[in-house]
């Protein structure tokens, strides 16, 4: 009795992973359990301008944000342009407007822990918002953003960093151990959940509650893809070079 041949080589079937359809992480990781159920409401409107790269990154962080906070809303884009959102105008003097970023030779910053006071000083004389803009990106695309952006926000806006920013320190990693998410590349540098959390904790009134919670929820992510990450060793650095004396 003649048998159809059978293939040897059958077509493995690829599963495609589930999501869950309230955080839109991959199961395993879904942080749903930690996301606040109902968003916090807080007195500062959050603006964060995502560069297209970093919106498709799976360890993005902005999500959870404005999953977890009421007024947080992203927006995707590589520059910030006057009425991309109704709370950025070319001119707004009523409304204190504030963008998060490290200081350099140009452009100076304001410490976090310097502007609480105001902050709370405008709260008690205004009844307009306060405003931040944070952006979300690579180090190197979110410097080329606010570059490109300089000119709209020196009319509105005041640059402000957190405190602890140090250009000549090494920056760390959101894990504590020899497992690495992301690299920092300066002291002081920390994610955009992270930033946005120590800006609430230190401007809102009841700041310290709203950074914890915000913060339980990236260590949450944190252990989580922990699970499925291997170890890496550091790679040793290498002593730089004075390219103005002569080498040999």
């Amino acid at each position: 009795m003649d048998l159809e041949p059978q293939s040897q080589n059958p077509e493995p079937s690829h599963r495609r992973r589930t999501n869950c359809t309230n955080c839109n992480r991959p199961l395993p990781v879904c942080l749903c359990h930690v996301i606040p159920t109902l968003p916090i409401p807080t007195a500062t409107q959050i603006i964060i301008i995502q560069h297209p790269h970093e919106s498709r990154h799976k360890l993005n962080t902005t999500p959870l944000l404005t999953k977890s906070l009421l007024n947080a809303t992203s927006l995707i884009s590589r520059r910030l342009t006057p009425n991309l959102h109704p709370l950025l105008t070319d001119h707004h003097p009523s409304t204190a407007t504030f963008y998060l970023f490290p200081p350099s030779h140009s452009s100076p910053a304001i410490p976090l822990s310097d502007l609480k006071k105001s902050v709370n000083e405008f709260r008690n004389t205004s009844n307009d918002p306060v405003v931040l803009i944070v952006f979300d990106a690579t180090w190197k695309h979110a410097k080329e953003m606010v570059s490109a952006s300089e000119g709209f926000l020196s009319k509105c806006a005041t640059r402000v960093c957190l405190d602890g920013f140090d250009e000549d320190r090494e920056g760390g990693s959101i894990y504590d151990s020899e497992l690495v998410l992301r690299k920092e590349p300066y002291g002081g540098c920390v994610s955009t959940l992270e930033a946005v959390a120590r800006w609430l904790g230190a401007t809102e009134e009841n700041g310290p509650e709203i950074e914890e919670r915000l913060i339980g929820v990236l260590r949450e992510m944190v252990r989580l893809q922990a699970q499925f990450l291997k170890p890496m060793k550091p790679r040793p650095k290498r002593p730089k070079i004075d390219r103005r004396e002569p080498f040999y």
